[in-house]
């Protein structure tokens, strides 16, 4: 049974206060919690109504019974899904590989939707590896964790100074601007980076500067602009077609 003081502490992963200097993170419904399972993250509590019928594995996690009026007391989400878990944030210092494959680079992605929908849909075209800036939205923003449908437990992402690492490589750098070339009419390497930048100033100084295959997608209706997780979407779409 859930005591009146772990309530308060599952419901204080809503301000980012507590999340932000937490050991742990909010994950909730069935799908995610077999997602952190598979790919081997530490689950501390698990809560869980009768309506539950996960398998934890191997996992020493606590579980604990709650009924579904407590659950949604403790869920941030407008449905509650059966189950809410603490789950070990990563501490791991990631080794990438550039020269094999094609890194992504998000320069001050600052939506916390788009973050998580950049990060899941990276994983739909196969892309491992992420690089943020240090500006970029946390990973660990409940709004980023659930957008990402389980896409962060198999993703590795890791904060760096972007333009050190790019010039330290020396390996070709994909860039949305709007003076590139149309996407649809370029060839573009399958290894080395692929940036997005921030949302509203785009990618910015000193890394614009390195850029070496700068790419733009043509528009042909009245939109301005296009959202940063449906651009990477649409080029990423285009490195794997050809």
């Amino acid at each position: 049974m859930i005591t009146n003081s772990e309530l308060k502490y599952i419901q204080s992963f809503a301000h980012k206060k507590h999340w932000a200097q937490e050991s742990v993170f909010i994950i909730e419904g069935p799908k995610m919690l077999d997602e952190a399972l598979k790919a081997g993250w530490i689950i501390e509590k698990i809560y869980a109504t009768n309506k539950w019928e996960g398998k934890i594995g191997s996992s020493k996690a606590d579980i604990i019974a709650v009924d579904e009026l407590m659950l949604s007391r403790m869920s941030q989400l407008q449905s509650p899904n059966q189950v809410l878990a603490l789950v070990q944030k990563n501490k791991q210092i990631y080794q990438f590989n550039y020269a094999s494959q094609m890194t992504l680079v998000l320069d001050g992605i600052q939506d916390p939707g788009n973050l998580g929908t950049i990060i899941r849909t990276a994983d739909w075209f196969g892309i491992n590896q992420i690089l943020v800036t240090e500006d970029t939205a946390n990973l660990y923003n409940p709004k980023v964790i659930q957008s990402t449908m389980g896409s962060c437990f198999r993703v590795k992402i890791q904060v760096a100074v972007v333009e050190d690492i790019l010039k330290k490589e020396k390996l070709p750098v994909i860039g949305t601007l709007l003076s590139g070339k149309s996407v649809y009419t370029q060839r573009l390497p399958k290894n080395g980076f692929m940036v997005i930048g921030n949302e509203s100033k785009g990618i910015r100084s000193p890394v614009i500067d390195l850029i070496t295959n700068p790419v733009s997608i043509p528009n042909f209706g009245a939109a301005e602009s296009l959202n940063a997780a449906v651009a990477t979407g649409i080029i990423l779409s285009h490195l794997r077609s050809e």
